[in-house]
C-alpha cells in the first residue's frame, strides 16, 4: 500500500511503498532496527570513488573506467599483494555501475557494457579470493550520478543485494524530496537489509545530508547504520583532510560518544598513495583514522602504488589501534602553540596518543608533554611502555607517571604513541 509521511510543514509529504511487515518500524519500539552483528571493528577495504569517480569511457581508459575489470583486478591484488590479510577485506562498488533504466520487473542492473557478467558473477568472483562485496545505492529518486536511485523501491532493491551475494551497501542521500523522505528512506532500507536474512554491513550518509537543515539525532542514526558519514566527501588534497580534521574537533563532543562496535563515524576514504598529500601528511591521516576508529575505506590504484604508502597502509600496530575490540573512538583532548593532541582508550588499559604539527611552515617542531595528563590521568599511573608507531617505529622504553614525553613532530605531520601498562 501507499503511505504518505508528513511533518508539521505540509511540504514535508512523501510516498513509501511500505509492506505490511514492515509497519512493525512504526508500531514497535525498543527493537533495533539494523541488529547485524556487523562492523564489530571499523570496515576496512577498498573503494572506487575518490580515484575514479564516474569514468564510464572504457573505450579510451579501459584500465581506469567503473568495470568489472577494474574490480577484478583490484580483488587480485588485494590478495596477491597482502591487503587481504592485513584487514583489507571489502571491495566496494561506488555509483555509476547501474545500467541507466531498471530492468522489466523494477530491479536494478549493471551497465551491461561495463559489467557484462552481472554483479551476481563479480560477488561469487571476489567470494572466491576470500574476500567481500560491496555495492552503492541512494535513498532518492536518483543517484548523485544520475542513475535509478532507490526511492520507492527499498524492498526489492535489498533483496536484490541479497540475491547477488552483496555484503556492504553504501547507501547515499542525493535527490531526495524532502528531509522526512530522508530520514524515512534510511530507516526503511536498515529493515529491508534485515529481512532478506543476509549479513549486509549498512553504509549511511544521513547525517551528511541532515545536518544542513537540523542537528543531527545520531541514537537513531546509531540504530539503524554500521557507519556514517558527517562532512563532505574526502579529495586527494591536504586542505581536504584538514577540513575533515577541523570538522571532527568542533563535533566531537556530539559524535564521539555514538561511536562503539558495529557503529561508526566515517570520516571518508583513505586517500594514502595518490599524488595530493605529502609523505607527513599521509603519516597524519592515516595516524588519525586510527584514532577515530574510522573505516579503512582506501581508494587508489592498488596496481601502481608506492612500496612506502603500501607500507603504511599495512601497518599492523596502526591497524592494530584502529581495529582495537574495545572499540571507543579518539578525541582531540589539547590544542596549544600549533599542536593538537589527540587520544584514543584501547583494551588492556592501553592507550594511543597522536600529537599532530598544525603548521605548514619550518621545520620539525620540538613538543614536551607532561605523562600524567595523558589518558586522563590513567595511562601511566604508576608507569608505562611507550612505543612510537609513526612516522617510523621506536621502543622508547618505560616512563614513570611523572616523567615528560618529548618529541619532535614535521610541519602537517602526526607522530603516533602507543602507551601500555
Amino acid at each position: 500500500m501507499a503511505m504518505k509521511l508528513l511533518s508539521g510543514d505540509t511540504r514535508l509529504v512523501c510516498e513509501l511503498a511500505l509492506c505490511p511487515l514492515a509497519l512493525v518500524f512504526w508500531s514497535i519500539l525498543g527493537v533495533r532496527a539494523l541488529d547485524n552483528g556487523l562492523a564489530r571493528t571499523p570496515t576496512m577495504g577498498w573503494l572506487h570513488w575518490e580515484r575514479f569517480m564516474c569514468n564510464l569511457d572504457c573505450q579510451e581508459e579501459p584500465g581506469a573506467c567503473i568495470s568489472e575489470q577494474l574490480f577484478m583486478q583490484m580483488a587480485e591484488l588485494m590478495v596477491s599483494d597482502g591487503w587481504r590479510d592485513a584487514g583489507y577485506d571489502y571491495l566496494c562498488i561506488d555509483d555509476c555501475w547501474m545500467a541507466p533504466e531498471r530492468d522489466s520487473k523494477g530491479r536494478l542492473q549493471a551497465d551491461p557494457q561495463r559489467f557484462p557478467s552481472g554483479i551476481k558473477h563479480l560477488a561469487n568472483y571476489v567470494h572466491s579470493k576470500g574476500l567481500k562485496l560491496g555495492i552503492y545505492a541512494d535513498v532518492g529518486n536518483k543517484t548523485c550520478a544520475g542513475f535509478p536511485g532507490s526511492f520507492g523501491s527499498y524492498d526489492i532493491d535489498a533483496q536484490t543485494f541479497a540475491d547477488w551475494g552483496v555484503d556492504l551497501l553504501k547507501f547515499d542521500g542525493c535527490h531526495c524530496d524532502s528531509v522526512v523522505s530522508l530520514e524515512n528512506g534510511y530507516k526503511y532500507m536498515a529493515l529491508a537489509l534485515n529481512r532478506t536474512g543476509r549479513s549486509i554491513v549498512y553504509s549511511c550518509e544521513w547525517p551528511l545530508y541532515l545536518r544542513p537543515f537540523h542537528k543531527p539525532n545520531y541514537t537513531d542514526i546509531q540504530y539503524y547504520c554500521n557507519h556514517w558519514r558527517n562532512f563532505d566527501d574526502v579529495y586527494d588534497s591536504w586542505e581536504s583532510i584538514k577540513n575533515i580534521l577541523s570538522w571532527t574537533v568542533v563535533y566531537q563532543k556530539e559524535i564521539v560518544e555514538v561511536a562503539g562496535p558495529g557503529s561508526w563515524n566515517d570520516p571518508d576514504m583513505l586517500v594514502i598513495g595518490n599524488f595530493g598529500l605529502s609523505w607527513d601528511q599521509q603519516v597524519t591521516q592515516m595516524a588519525l583514522w586510527a584514532i577515530m576508529a574510522a573505516p579503512l575505506l582506501m581508494s587508489n590504484d592498488l596496481r601502481q602504488i608506492s612500496s612506502q604508502d603500501k607500507a603504511l597502509l599495512q601497518n599492523k600496530d596502526v591497524i592494530a589501534i584502529n581495529q582495537d575490540p574495545l572499540g571507543k573512538q579518539g578525541y582531540c583532548f589539547r590544542k596549544e602553540n600549533h599542536i593538537e593532541v589527540w587520544e584514543r582508550p584501547l583494551s588492556n588499559l592501553a592507550w594511543a596518543v597522536a600529537v599532530r604539527n598544525l603548521q605548514e611552515i619550518g621545520g620539525p617542531c620540538p613538543y614536551t608533554i607532561q605523562i600524567s595528563s595523558l589518558g586522563r590521568g590513567l595511562a601511566c599511573n604508576p608507569g608505562c611502555i611507550i612505543t612510537q608507531l609513526l612516522p617510523e617505529k621506536v621502543h622508547l622504553g618505560f616512563y614513570e607517571w611523572t616523567l615528560t614525553l618529548k618529541t619532535r613532530v614535521n610541519p602537517s605531520g602526526t607522530v603516533l604513541f602507543r602507551l601500555e601498562r
